[in-house]
């Protein structure tokens, strides 16, 4: 069940542009911070900072660590964010509403940000 991340994290999300076919969200937090369970669909992340994370579903971890200004790949997951490093995340996600492509049964695709 998708878990809107502007209702489960309002003190990291806002919603800054929407129209019928995307919505961009603005996400900032700082180290130390921890977010709640969320889905996103498939979206484009804008990084505005640099940042250290750990983003977490399924029993699956991954560590990611980006320059301000990086462009990447976000595909549809639910997910826990964790802020491991020492400086605030600032990012921006571009979430598409159209429907993906269907995936193949039974698989799982990747967790976090990928630069495809």
């Amino acid at each position: 069940m998708a878990k809107d991340p502007v209702e489960t994290n309002p003190d990291n999300y806002r919603v800054v542009f929407e129209n019928e076919r995307v919505r961009v969200l603005e996400y900032m937090d700082f180290p130390g911070n921890v977010t709640t369970e969320h889905s996103h669909p498939d979206s484009v992340m804008i990084t505005a900072s640099d940042f250290r994370r750990r983003i977490s579903t399924q029993g699956r971890s991954i560590e990611v660590e980006l320059p301000s200004g990086a462009v990447r790949w976000l595909p549809a997951q639910d997910h826990v964010g964790s802020n491991i490093g020492e400086t605030n995340t600032h990012t921006f996600f571009v979430e598409l509403k159209e429907s993906a492509p269907a995936s193949p049964p039974g698989s799982r695709g990747p967790l976090g940000p990928s630069a495809v």
